[in-house]
């Protein structure tokens, strides 16, 4: 009997211990199991993820090279264009060399000035036949030399002058230094004739009038602004006029003449 009791005592023990040893076994294979489950979840999510990284990096390099597109569409968009240089009368009359004036110049200017002032046959009234032009300095004369060309008798004319407020000779420059200098260049010509500055650099129109007043004045030498102010103010007379001489193609630093800046 306690043979028996043991070999039963035996066996029990030995089942237990292989139930025990089942049970660690089942134990160990479940987390393998879960561990091989766990694992393929994983891969396919590493999978996803990866195709849907691929698939931003794809968007990204086309979002990429379209942005530059319009970056270079912008920049081109925003660079000014160039714009030509509009010609200037510098530009013009540096190009052109100086050619004597005629009488179809004056004519065109006329005709230009009066356009919008005048009537059609007020316009037709202002023309001047050619029998009232005198030949133009061909570009070798000095101012002296040119005006004993045009007034020969000059000497005559400047004694029969009597007339206070008034010229016999007007010579219409462009600025008061030029008439400066043009009263310089006709020491020559003019003789005992007494010559006058008419413009508006640093001397008043009432002192140039009462000038006038005061003596007989044979030459006057001034800027179309300052004669037009006189006329009108009738400090100079227009009855006794004679010549008057156009300063045509003398020109200034920016190579403008006269009737350029008209």
């Amino acid at each position: 009997m306690g043979d028996d009791l043991g070999d039963e005592w035996w066996a029990n023990e030995c089942k237990s211990d292989a139930s025990e040893a089942e049970e660690e076994t089942q134990q160990e294979k479940q987390p393998t199991e879960k561990k091989t489950k766990n694992t393929k979840a994983e891969k396919r999510k590493s999978v996803t993820e990866k195709t849907v990284q691929a698939k931003k990096k794809k968007s990204n390099e086309q979002k990429e090279c379209i942005i530059p597109k319009k970056e270079t569409e912008d920049a081109t968009s925003t660079k000014p264009k160039k714009r030509r240089k509009k010609k200037t009368i510098t530009d013009v009359l540096s190009s052109s060399e100086p050619k004597p004036g005629c009488p179809a110049d004056l004519q065109t200017l006329a005709t230009l000035y009066f356009s919008d002032k005048r009537s059609v046959i007020e316009q037709e009234e202002l023309k001047l036949l050619d029998s009232c032009f005198l030949s133009s300095n061909d570009l070798t004369h000095t101012l002296s030399s040119y005006l004993k060309q045009v007034c020969p008798k000059w000497s005559k004319i400047q004694k029969q002058h009597t007339q206070k407020s008034s010229v016999v000779l007007l010579i219409v420059c462009s600025s008061a230094l030029r008439a400066i200098e043009l009263l310089k260049q006709m020491t020559t010509f003019k003789g005992e004739a007494k010559a006058v500055k008419l413009f508006a650099k640093h001397i008043k129109i009432e002192e140039q009038v009462k000038l006038l007043q005061k003596g007989v004045t044979h030459i006057g030498v001034g800027t179309p602004g300052r004669l037009s102010a006189l006329i009108d103010k009738e400090g100079l007379s227009l009855q006794a006029l004679r010549y008057v001489v156009l300063d045509w193609n003398w020109r200034d630093q920016k190579l403008r003449r006269m009737v350029d800046c008209s």
